[in-house]
């Protein structure tokens, strides 16, 4: 039945032009959600319903997307990707509405729909679909994440799941100036079309360093925003460490002053002892002096 009707709306077209009206920008829909494609025509003279045919199609492949015509859904050759997902607004084809309304929106769905309309007259008009699905927070990781000093090389990965389409992942440091060097970008597409973005960044570690890695989607705007601030003192010495080195510091040099005056002390007992040792060799000496002189006189 569609090969026939299509040739009769062409046919009709030869003769007199129905103006359509559809969007001009692309149509924005979220994954997963429904969205209405609006086509509307203006119908001047009077006309029943049962004079009106409407069919939708995918410009490029020429797939049938929904087809109306008798006051009734023809969707004998509709395509299976668009099964039970269409549907028109019959009560208001009286009004000039032609819309096609497509419940959770694929990413496959995807593309450029022409809108054909016949009542006394024929016309048809084009817009196009375009699918957004937002991305999950970036996450940040740092390798290696341990035994880390300044000088080290390290590699940031940011990392976010279940966006479309590509997005884009912009690298700064914490002054805002962008990184555009020693960074890879990769995107990896799941069943549903959706993708996982991957960007990695090496750089030279420094103390109190900052980096930011930021996630946008072209259709969507800034979706996500991570940050990672790596100082000289985790880097460097962690504080348990640090702590750790302070108290047998401090043990040491409590340590080093005991030893000196351990030391002092016995310096000074030798010291006096030695004086006292002299003093008697020489009171010993005078003694026996003494007695020679007396053993000489007598």
């Amino acid at each position: 039945m569609l090969a026939l009707l299509l040739p009769a709306m062409l046919a009709v077209q030869a003769m007199a032009e129905l103006k359509l009206h559809v969007p001009e920008q692309p149509v924005v829909a979220l994954y997963g959600s429904d969205v209405t494609l609006n086509c509307s025509f203006n119908q001047t003279s009077p006309f029943n319903l049962s004079d009106v045919s409407v069919f939708w199609q995918l410009t490029d492949t020429k797939r049938s997307v929904h087809g109306y015509w008798k006051e009734q859904d023809q969707l004998v050759d509709q395509a299976v990707a668009f099964a039970n997902r269409t549907s028109l607004f019959p009560p208001q084809l009286g009004m000039g509405n032609a819309s096609l309304w497509l419940s959770r929106v694929l990413v496959a769905d995807e593309g450029s729909y022409t809108c054909f309309v016949r009542v006394q007259d024929y016309g048809s008009a084009s817009l196009v679909l375009q699918v957004a699905a937002p991305y999950t927070k970036p996450v940040l990781t740092l390798e290696p994440e341990s035994n880390l000093r300044p000088g080290d090389e390290v590699a940031l990965t940011c990392v976010a799941y279940g966006g479309y389409p590509e997005g884009y992942v912009i690298w700064q440091d914490g002054s805002g100036r962008n990184l555009t060097d020693n960074i890879t970008l990769s995107f990896v597409a799941n069943e549903e079309g959706l993708f996982t973005v991957t960007s990695v960044l090496s750089v030279v570690l420094e103390p109190n360093s900052t980096y930011n890695c930021r996630l946008i989607n072209p259709l969507l705007g800034e979706e996500g925003f991570v940050f990672a601030t790596i100082t000289g003192q985790n880097i460097a010495f962690p504080p348990v460490a640090l702590w750790v080195t302070i108290g047998l510091s401090v043990c040491l040099l409590v340590l080093l002053i005991a030893l000196a005056a351990v030391c002092r002390r016995k310096i000074k007992e030798s010291c006096e002892e030695a004086r006292r040792e002299a003093e008697e060799a020489k009171e010993l000496e005078e003694e026996e002096s003494k007695t020679a002189m007396t053993l000489l006189k007598s």
